[in-house]
């Protein structure tokens, strides 16, 4: 499909929110507002550009993968528009840990703009495990979003991470590497746990590697202050 074939730009596109979401935050400290509301803001304003389709993915995948028994009725779940427990948990947690790792890059790393290439970075790069695990994984459904999307070839998924490492190592250096390790390392467990309870990947599965790679790559970042 189409939509597969684009995989290779999706970091691009995750660098293109991830400027925007800089022009937010340094509108919002200009205007005065505290590192931990601006970073809050910043996280609205991400999440209304995409529809919130990560952090939806990231919920129906936590009910998926802990609330069902089977693979049919993990699948089944995921599907489901209700948020259980575990869909709640894992947004609240997750988006905390960005949210928490944000606030820090604002606060010590707002020096020289810094929250700009840290945005722009974790952008590019937590969009890699996506592509990659379109790429390698079998799709758990065959049908949905995912599905419907195709699957890229592995040179398209190799694409978007050279594009993505590239756009890291020139907005924040060397750092980019961790980052980038960080991303893939949280990518690599997700598809083991996804492999094993639903047998393989699904847009929402796809949706939940880019929040756990932003959480990941943010947190990364914030240690090396």
């Amino acid at each position: 499909g189409t939509g597969a074939q684009s995989a290779w730009a999706w970091p691009v596109v995750g660098a293109a929110l991830g400027v925007l979401g800089a022009v937010v935050a340094s509108a919002s400290l200009w205007l005065g507002v505290t590192p931990g509301v601006t970073a809050a803001l910043v996280l609205a304003v991400g999440a209304m550009l995409t529809g919130g389709l990560h952090e939806d993915g990231l919920s129906d995948t936590a009910d998926g993968l802990y609330g069902g028994w089977t693979r049919e009725r993990r699948l089944e779940i995921m599907k489901d528009s209700r948020v259980g427990s575990y869909g709640v948990l894992a947004l609240v947690l997750v988006t905390l840990a960005r949210w928490s790792a944000l606030t820090a890059l604002l606060v010590f790393g707002a020096a020289g703009g810094g929250h700009w290439a840290a945005l722009v970075a974790t952008g590019a790069l937590s969009r890699v495990p996506m592509a990659l695990m379109m790429a390698l994984l079998p799709n758990a459904r065959g049908e949905g979003l995912s599905h419907a999307t195709g699957q890229p070839g592995q040179v398209t998924a190799l694409a978007a991470l050279g594009l993505a490492a590239g756009i890291a190592l020139l907005t924040v250096g060397w750092a980019a590497l961790a980052m980038l390790a960080a991303a893939l390392a949280v990518g690599v467990l997700l598809s083991i746990s996804a492999l094993r309870r639903i047998g393989g990947q699904t847009g929402d599965v796809l949706g939940t590697s880019q929040q756990l790679a932003e959480a990941a790559c943010l947190a990364v970042l914030s240690a090396r202050l």
